[in-house]
């Protein structure tokens, strides 16, 4: 029967057993080493080397070299191989911690973007309303420009009430004058109606002219024309007797 592909293999026992080891901590040995080698003291370091090992194999005493030159310096052509083919691996793993590293770099940055471009978003937004906002507000020159108006209008409502009263002004003498009239017409009336003032006036006569004796002769009243009598109002009443003056 064969296998499906929608569920996973079972785990086999391997005859080599794995070696569990740190990943975190092997990883930070081998970009150390990595990065020593891409530096220029690793370079000298190894030119030094070189330079000591060939000249001691090949100008030092017979008896104490151990790389003869006949043989092509195969031993330090085997130590290059070497240091070659452990070099490779660590630079691989130094490669692979720096490309961990750039991923999240670039998560973090993508993240970091996207809030920063919705922040950019609601702040272009709120500018938007704000302008809308300030369209509808009245500006320094509009509120000038209605206040001025306004004092336009209350200077011409003062010109006219100030016309309105010389004008009452004007005319307050002849509505006087017609009251006057008219108060007086009403007086007259009221004075044809009411009783007649009648003033005593002793007049002295001389004996002389007349022949009679002043002591046997009583001077007559006079009638004196009718005075305009005061009309009556409701508040005060106008006096009934008659007036007779002392001589």
């Amino acid at each position: 029967m064969a296998e499906r592909l929608d569920t996973p293999k079972e785990s086999r026992r391997s005859l080599i057993p794995r070696i569990q080891v740190e990943r975190d901590t092997f990883g930070k040995i081998a970009e150390g080493i990595a990065r020593f080698m891409g530096t220029p003291q690793f370079l000298v370091y190894m030119t030094a080397f070189c330079v000591a090992w060939l000249s001691w194999n090949s100008f030092g005493p017979e008896d104490l070299r151990f790389d003869s030159r006949v043989f092509g310096f195969t031993l330090l052509t085997l130590m290059l191989s070497l240091q070659a083919s452990y070099s490779a691996p660590l630079i691989l793993l130094a490669q692979n911690r720096q490309t961990d590293r750039d991923r999240v770099a670039a998560e973090q940055d993508r993240q970091s973007a996207e809030r920063n471009l919705a922040d950019t978003e609601y702040v272009a937004r709120e500018i938007a309303a704000l302008r809308i906002a300030i369209g509808d507000v009245a500006t320094r020159d509009f509120v000038r420009s209605e206040i001025r108006n306004l004092l336009e209008e209350l200077a011409a409502d003062l010109d006219g009430r100030d016309g309105d009263v010389g004008h009452r002004r004007d005319d307050r003498p002849r509505r006087e004058g017609r009251g006057r009239k008219e108060d007086r017409k009403r007086s007259g009336a009221g004075s044809g109606s009411g009783d007649k003032v009648k003033v005593k006036v002793k007049v002295a006569v001389p004996a002389e002219s007349s022949g009679v004796d002043p002591s046997t002769t009583t001077p007559e009243t006079p009638e004196t024309p009718e005075t305009p009598e005061t009309p009556e109002t409701p508040e005060r009443a106008a006096p009934a007797g008659p007036i007779t003056p002392e001589s």
